[in-house]
């Protein structure tokens, strides 16, 4: 027998119970599991595009090129940041804040001879002060000079995520996604969504009573103005301006 909580708990069950509803659902998770394995493996067999590595990009010491921004390495995983340009720090896209702050451990990505950058969709001079500001270290480049090119056929200003290989000095370009594909960097929302509230926002297929206070598609990543992640840097001193 299930005894009944207050509005947003589910009903309490003795173990048995719990474990035989949560094995019906782990049926579920390892089906999922297997078709993104399977998803995986057909992305692995798609076709490549050739892309000009001579495409030009900024980075810490001036002009230099896609082929240079692989590192030496063999694979390159670029996120392409939204940017405001001339906007305050606390302007810039909260979604793309959210998804490069997830990113700090790159060693792991290069024992897979993988490197990962951040394409600014901005000036480089903004964008390195605001990457330094939210204290990332991820490789960061301008993708002013070559944006049209980089992203032909997409919505320029769009966050994007783009994996590229190369063969010598040629460069190929093997996936692309964005919106929602782009979850696939954060681990954030994927550990909501074991909890019993999950994301707590509007769209989600939530029992009445579930709260769901983050309302709106900047609000869920952003607090009293500003992209969560910000309010820790300004309180640990740090300088938000975006100018010289």
């Amino acid at each position: 027998m299930s005894e009944d909580m207050g509005p947003g708990l589910p009903p309490v069950v003795d173990r048995a119970e719990f474990e035989a509803e949560l094995g019906a659902l782990r049926a579920r998770e390892k089906a999922h599991t297997r078709e993104s394995d399977a998803i995986a493996a057909a992305r692995r067999r798609l076709p490549m595009v050739e892309v000009d590595a001579g495409l030009g990009l900024v980075g810490p010491d001036g002009p230099t090129t896609l082929l240079d921004a692989f590192e030496g390495r063999g694979k390159l995983l670029v996120y392409y940041f939204m940017w405001h340009p001339g906007h305050p720090a606390a302007e810039q896209c909260e979604g793309c804040t959210w998804c490069a702050s997830q990113v700090a451990e790159l060693s792991y990505l290069h024992s897979r001879d993988i490197t990962f950058a951040v394409f600014c969709q901005g000036p480089y001079e903004e964008g390195a002060r605001y990457r330094d500001f939210m204290g990332w270290t991820m490789p960061w480049y301008s993708a002013l000079p070559s944006l049209d090119t980089l992203l032909v056929g997409r919505h320029v200003g769009m966050m994007h995520l783009v994996c590229y290989v190369r063969d010598g000095d040629r460069v190929f370009e093997t996936y692309w996604t964005t919106r929602r594909g782009v979850e696939t960097m954060d681990h954030s929302y994927a550990l909501m969504d074991l909890t019993v509230h999950g994301r707590q926002e509007p769209w989600e297929d939530s029992p009445p009573g579930w709260p769901q206070g983050w309302t709106g598609d900047s609000e869920r990543l952003r607090t009293e103005g500003r992209p969560l992640p910000q309010w820790a840097r300004l309180a640990a001193g740090h300088d938000d301006s975006l100018t010289g």
